[in-house]
């Protein structure tokens, strides 16, 4: 992180995390480049992405957002990955059960594998992909997703559509916003600024739905 009197910037690295065809891809995709393809392409190992984000008029973030491929196979070399990872997106398809019963197969691996210099897991955010499409009903509630969210100490959950771009910018300022605050309190040693009040200053669009929990 480089400070001046008029300006902040920062670099984080980002994990984005989940099953196989989630959409990870597709979700960074949209974020960086605003592209959307129907095609699909799994990714193999690890793939990474670029981007300068200017959070406000005083602070710019550096952003490398690391696509961990989800096939099994990979599971062995997440520890290298995952090195000095600021914070993580984990992933679900809100069209397939099976993404959703997998989130803390991955929540785990993440809280395993990197911890922040207090010792404490990495912020982690779940997305759940594909919401323009109809959403499987065997998935759990809104209700449930927020408790679920609040008992596993994630950060918060947005439903998202990489294909329209629904939701991904929103939630990816709203971590940001965490990274900057956390940053600014270990710089300062101030007081702990809580996660839901960190969240709850970002006003996100009233006809988009973003579910936040600590």
């Amino acid at each position: 992180m480089a400070v001046s009197a008029a300006r902040a910037e920062y670099i984080f690295k980002i994990l984005v995390i989940g099953e196989v065809g989630c959409g990870k891809t597709s979700i960074i995709k949209q974020y960086v480049h605003k592209f959307f393809s129907n095609q699909y392409k799994a990714t193999i190992g690890v793939d990474f992405a670029l981007k300068i984000v200017q959070l406000d008029s005083d602070t710019i973030v550096r952003l490398q957002l690391w696509d961990i491929a989800g096939q099994e196979r990979f599971g062995s070399m997440t520890r290298v990955y995952y090195r000095d990872a600021a914070a993580a997106f984990i992933v679900f398809d809100l069209t397939r059960s099976a993404t959703f019963e997998a989130v803390m197969k991955w929540k785990k691996d993440l809280d395993e594998k990197v911890i922040t210099s207090d010792g404490k897991p990495v912020p982690a955010f779940l997305l759940a992909n594909k919401c323009d499409l109809p959403r499987e009903p065997d998935l759990p509630s809104d209700e449930v997703i927020d408790k679920f969210c609040e008992d596993n100490k994630f950060a918060g959950w947005a439903e998202v559509s990489a294909k329209e771009g629904k939701n991904i910018e929103e939630a990816a300022t709203l971590l940001l916003k965490l990274l900057v605050s956390r940053e600014c309190h270990q710089v300062l040693k101030g007081p702990p600024i809580s996660t839901l009040n960190v969240l709850q200053a970002e006003e996100v669009n009233s006809k988009s739905k973003c579910s936040l929990c600590l």
